[in-house]
């Protein structure tokens, strides 16, 4: 009898861990990303498929989000413990300045890995329009009020001396700007996101759709004022009918981490995609734009502990709190 009992508690428990999937012990983190028809969002959840499917501890579930101001304030709030965020912004959250002056600063959150530019894509199916100067007067969306396109906007609008009172703003997501480009609702959008991005590419299977550049001279100028921008080439071919490179600027898309999460999760989710990266490329195409030194560039915030765990291991010393 003795020995019945025994064997009917061992399939009990194997059932039970059966059950499980054997992942009672994972850390579970919610990775907030970006809209629908954003890069974050398709590129976030390839990250998050591929760390919970590896085995290493951890269970990374990609949420939608609603650009880099709300995903911080959700990290503030613990409704997500990974988050996108566009360079500028997190700067701005971690002074509190710009987006965040009037709640004040937010430092709850650290560095995980800058992964790739985000160019600042200027997008119109109005082939007069050849330049920044040409948007005066015209109906032009600036992202979703107090977005960090938002910003970008108004930053590259001051580059040529224009102000939001100069162009008839509207304040859309980039499926939204997309879709009221196309329908002829409005004439250009601004839409800050890895290029290629999907609401652009969208656009250019059904219209002609022209990306507006920026020459040196107000580059230059840009990047004097704000010098979280970098000079930033979107080449030939990236959308149907773009026959040229297009200049512009760039902001970079860093992976951020609540602090309070542990060291060896966020170890290893940063080794789950930098370990990864190359044989991941056919997942994304952003994987194929990673690299351990941009992923430790960033001096602004500074790194998780778990994060510099790993750079340590590669020969890189990163910035963490102190």
């Amino acid at each position: 009898m003795k020995k019945f009992f025994a064997l009917a508690l061992a399939l009990l428990m194997t059932l039970s861990l059966v059950a499980c999937g054997g992942s009672s012990d994972n850390v579970k983190m919610r990775f907030v990303t970006g809209g629908e028809s954003g890069t974050y969002y398709a590129f976030g959840g390839a990250i998050a498929s591929h760390a919970t499917t590896a085995d290493n501890g951890i269970e990374v579930t990609a949420l939608a989000g609603s650009g880099s101001q709300a995903n911080v304030q959700q990290l503030q709030d613990g409704t997500a413990e990974l988050a996108f965020c566009q360079s500028d912004v997190m700067t701005y959250a971690y002074n509190g300045t710009n987006l965040f002056a009037e709640d004040g600063k937010v430092d709850c959150f650290s560095t995980v890995a800058a992964l790739y530019m985000e160019q600042v894509q200027i997008v119109t199916c109005d082939p007069s329009i050849k330049t920044v100067a040409d948007l005066k007067g015209k109906r032009v969306s600036v992202g979703a009020a107090g977005s960090g396109v938002y910003f970008n906007a108004m930053d590259i609008l001051a580059a040529y001396d224009l102000t939001e009172n100069d162009i008839q703003a509207t304040y859309q997501s980039f499926a939204d700007t997309a879709n009221d480009i196309r329908d002829g609702k409005i004439d250009a959008g601004f839409i800050v996101a890895g290029a290629p991005t999907t609401a652009i590419t969208d656009l250019a299977t059904s219209k002609s759709v022209y990306l507006v550049g920026l020459d040196d001279a107000h580059i230059e100028k840009l990047i004097a004022a704000s010098p979280y921008y970098s000079k930033n080439v979107i080449p030939a071919n990236t959308y149907n009918g773009q026959t040229e490179d297009v200049t512009t600027v760039a902001v970079g898309a860093v992976l951020l981490a609540r602090n309070d999460l542990p060291e060896e999760a966020v170890y290893a989710l940063t080794a789950d995609i930098f370990d990864n990266y190359e044989s991941l490329v056919s997942t994304h195409a952003k994987y194929g734009e990673l690299s351990l030194e941009f992923a430790t560039s960033v001096t602004s915030v500074p790194y998780h502990p778990g994060a510099a765990k790993y750079f340590a291991e590669q020969g890189i010393t990163v910035p963490t709190a102190e």
